[in-house]
């Protein structure tokens, strides 16, 4: 019997590779630290209001001791960055002032892993603080995202500008 070319398989000359097997693997633990992205927000009538350091962190220190004492006084933060609004895109200014609200600062914070839900839970039910001024207005502390990775939560944030979501 005779083979034909059509009866010859074009593949049984190759050599036979083994199992395919992953080139990396990657086990991420959980991080000892979470963090979150904060803006304060003042009415769009008053004067520009400047926060530093200092000033972020007694607003974090009232918010969270008016919930959980001291306790929630004890909450060790750290504070990464603070930027003024004008460091943000074209189009988050205008979302902004379609809310009635303009944010004058947006800041980066961290601290502990297990009080990240005590600490969200505190900075969303603060009051606010009256600013000085004739005004009387409130400055209103806003958790925009939190989370136990900062790349995660860092491009998140660029996704809504790509995007163009709210």
């Amino acid at each position: 019997m005779t083979t034909t070319p059509m009866d010859i398989d074009p593949f049984s000359s190759l050599p036979k590779t083994k199992k395919s097997f992953p080139l990396t693997t990657l086990t991420l633990s959980k991080s000892q630290y979470s963090y979150a992205h904060l803006t304060l927000l003042t009415p769009s009538s008053s004067s520009q209001t400047e926060l530093d350091n200092l000033q972020l962190k007694s607003y974090l220190t009232s918010a969270l001791s008016q919930f959980l004492g001291q306790t929630g006084a004890a909450i060790p933060i750290d504070i990464l960055y603070i930027s003024d609004s004008s460091d943000d895109t074209q189009q988050q200014q205008q979302q902004q002032q379609q809310q009635h609200a303009s944010t004058s600062f947006s800041a980066w914070v961290r601290l502990p892993r297990p009080d990240l839900a005590a600490f969200s839970a505190a900075v969303t039910a603060f009051p606010g603080i009256s600013s000085s001024g004739k005004d009387n207005n409130k400055l209103v502390l806003r958790v925009e995202a939190a989370g136990d990775y900062l790349g995660a939560l860092l491009g998140r944030g660029e996704e809504q500008n790509i995007w163009g979501a709210a």
